[in-house]
């Protein structure tokens, strides 16, 4: 009893003095100053006025200044974190294993992507198709692509015979790219690099050519003036990227903002699929084998999604959700390809569909409550078998070509790093083909899923996930993760980050909020536009349900998001500030009057609308957009702001001007912080090492604002 009291006391004294220290270093922050502005636009007969707008200006000297002098506040801040070391050697310690891609092939060759621990980006490995995979080399190392990891690589295609390759990078995380075409033999560059490429695949026709898609290069800033004409093109082997032929999309007075041309694997049709937004497409058809056929609409408007999945000569397999909200897989003949000829396939079930086809058959995953399902038909739609699935999780990758008598799928949860399978396609037998060596036993942890109700009484599923035998009282520090919107969906995945949090005896809970995939097109449409506010509901009513389940307290609460996620955690944090103590949105869309404006964003207003729409939309927009509604006099959680200057997708300038309204009404202790990543983007291809430091600054922030001076695992002995 005299150790367990001493012991009490001790954790007392240290928790006041650790107090003390962290409100003395909140107190003495002090903020670069941000000047205002008169700027101000009238809608509808109300005048909004926009004080930072000058932050929009990228190019400017100002806006520079400002970045360089807002990372030196929050560095130095961040620089005191006493822990901040300690996490980021526990990151880069558990993140330090060899991490390797499912092989596919490609003419004689395997390929696969693989990590050796901690190289900033993958590199392709290759070997001869039938040899020993120990004799695989090197084929293509994108961390030679630039000195400090910057350069990515953003996608690739191999002509049908597998001996040239397509390759995009990415500079500095923007979403433009340049193309290089490589002779696979020889692995040397054989054309002129493509450049002013955006949003793009890249399908070959045989080993001619391929089709790819960009927009013409913008006035002003490539990084944020406005880009919402798309436009596909046909790239011929031995020609100029001047030379390349406009296939679709050279029509100003129709916006089309994305647009994509793929070929099918037997090169018979070219499929142009243009878009006004990000929901909802029109789809046509051409016959290649046809000299100058012209283009056959088998949708002429943008009500549904639908594509074509496979083709058997000139039977269409198509996927859609037209009339069906979960998908299904309808077929059809090319010469008669409109939606009053389709015949129901595999027809629609209560679970969202995504299928794919591999070795002459068709996989289709389901959602059933944001887990995987996988079923294995054949080609006359007869169900073969259900694919049994190591656990309760995601399960992904089951495509390979027609050719192919195995494939290889790759399965994860919340507590499972991802390991891949090879499967027997005729035999429907799965094998473990590659787990990885990482310094983390999953069998200490557990997931947990819950159905809570939101504030209209909407069941909404969540997963909780946390070390076992954690006590329910009220003061783990839980950080709460939700995205919500553009129809995708959140399922169980292994993250080293989230690893390294539940190590220290953090929660990490994820919620599948309206305007997310999870239950199809009505479950997206239920959080978009003049319903968006059900997405801020169901995440704050998540929040209220670890409360109250003792999981956390506000005082030990954090919510996270990203992108769309961002304007989650923006609008939940102004609407109820009380509600946690931490807020991390990163790259996040935050001003929702102007978004539409910048880059692609024209393109988003089928999830929010915009503010020129309507008087309705517009007081809609005003009503939850996060840079309007920071109030003077509120006293905000504890903020760290994220986001990259070479963002061209969610432009920094949103993540500016909510920083700079934080940090000018802000009430109270506090901190309100911006990390500003430089030559980095929206996130795709960011360098390893950029990765491991701003967790540990995130997690470092977090924790250093819910109280704790050393790490949490480093308290253990005080619970004896």
């Amino acid at each position: 009893m005299k150790k367990l009291a001493l012991c009490l006391i001790t954790l007392s004294i240290f928790m006041s003095c650790k107090s003390t220290k962290i409100e003395n270093k909140i107190n003495s922050l002090k903020y670069p100053i941000t000047n205002k502005g008169i700027v101000s636009t009238n809608y509808f007969e109300t005048e909004v006025k926009d004080p930072y707008r000058w932050l929009e200006d990228d190019r400017s000297d100002e806006t520079m200044a400002w970045v360089k002098n807002q990372n030196k506040a929050t560095y130095g801040y961040l620089d005191n974190i006493p822990f901040r070391n300690e996490l980021k050697d526990r990151l880069t310690k558990l993140w330090n294993y060899e991490k390797i891609g499912s092989p596919f092939k490609e003419g004689d060759y395997t390929y696969f992507y693989k990590n050796t621990g901690l190289q900033n980006q993958y590199v392709i490995y290759r070997y001869k198709t039938g040899e020993d995979p120990k004799t695989a080399s090197v084929f293509l190392d994108p961390n030679g692509f630039s000195s400090d990891g910057t350069t990515s690589l953003g996608g690739t295609s191999f002509s049908k015979d597998g001996k040239k390759l397509a390759y995009a990078i990415s500079e500095g995380g923007s979403d433009w790219r340049k193309i290089l075409i490589m002779n696979t033999e020889t692995k040397e560059i054989i054309e002129d690099t493509i450049v002013d490429v955006k949003f793009s695949g890249m399908s070959w026709y045989k080993n001619e050519g391929f089709y790819y898609s960009s927009y013409d290069k913008p006035e002003g800033s490539e990084l944020s003036a406005k880009t919402d004409q798309h436009k596909v093109y046909y790239h011929k082997l031995g020609t100029t990227q001047k030379e390349d032929r406009i296939i679709f999309g050279n029509t100003p007075e129709e916006k089309h903002r994305y647009i994509y041309g793929s070929v099918t694997e037997d090169n018979h049709y070219l499929l142009i699929s243009p878009r006004t937004s990000t929901s909802g497409n029109k789809l046509y058809i051409k016959d290649l084998t046809i000299e100058n056929a012209p283009l056959v609409e088998i949708i002429g408007n943008t009500d549904s999604d639908t594509y074509v999945l496979e083709n058997i000569g000139s039977k269409l397999f198509l996927v859609t959700n037209l009339n069906a909200p979960n998908q299904k897989i309808v077929t059809v003949d090319a010469s008669k390809p409109t939606p009053e000829h389709w015949i129901d396939f595999i027809p629609e079930t209560k679970n969202v569909l995504s299928p794919s086809t591999a070795g002459g058959y068709f996989f289709t995953e389901y959602m059933v409550d944001a887990v995987s399902q996988i079923f294995q038909y054949d080609y006359n739609g007869k169900l073969v078998r259900e694919v049994k699935l190591p656990s309760i999780g995601s399960a992904g990758g089951f495509g390979a070509k027609k050719e192919e008598t195995e494939l290889y799928y790759s399965f994860t949860n919340y507590v499972t790093p991802g390991s891949i399978y090879k499967y027997d396609i005729e035999k429907g037998v799965s094998t473990l083909y590659r787990k990885p060596d990482i310094d983390f036993n999953s069998d200490n942890y557990e997931s947990t899923q819950v159905f809570y109700p939101s504030k209209d009484g909407t069941k909404i599923p969540m997963i909780i996930t946390h070390k076992k035998g954690l006590e329910l009282n009220g003061k783990n520090p839980t950080i709460l993760y939700g995205y919500g919107g553009f129809n995708i969906s959140l399922t169980p995945s292994f993250s080293i980050t989230n690893a390294v949090w539940m190590e220290q005896g953090g929660i990490y809970a994820v919620a599948n909020l309206r305007g997310g995939g999870e239950y199809g097109k009505e479950w997206h449409d239920a959080g978009t536009q003049l319903k968006k506010q059900n997405v801020f509901d169901d995440f704050i009513a998540a929040a209220e349900y670890l409360i109250a389940k003792n999981y956390t307290s506000s005082d030990y609460l954090a919510i996270k998001g990203g992108s769309n996620g961002g304007l989650l955690v923006g609008a939940t944090m102004t609407q109820r500030p009380d509600l946690m103590k931490v807020a991390l949105p990163a790259v996040g869309v935050l001003d929702m009057l102007r978004y539409h404006t910048f880059t692609a964003g024209a393109g988003w207003a089928y999830d929010y609308g915009t503010a020129e729409d309507n008087k309705e939309m517009f007081d809609y927009l005003k009503g939850y957009s996060p840079v309007h509604n920071v109030k003077a006099g509120t006293q905000y959680p504890a903020t760290l702001v994220t986001t990259g200057d070479h963002d061209d997708r969610v432009v920094p300038a949103h993540s500016f001007k909510f920083a700079a309204e934080l940090q000018a009404k802000q009430s109270g202790a506090n901190p309100t912080l911006i990390r500003i990543e430089t030559d980095a983007g929206h996130g795709a291809g960011t360098p390893v090492s950029k990765t491991i430091e701003q967790a540990a600054d995130v997690f470092g922030f977090t924790l250093y604002n819910m109280g704790y001076d050393i790490l949490p695992s480093n308290t253990e002995n005080f619970k004896d």
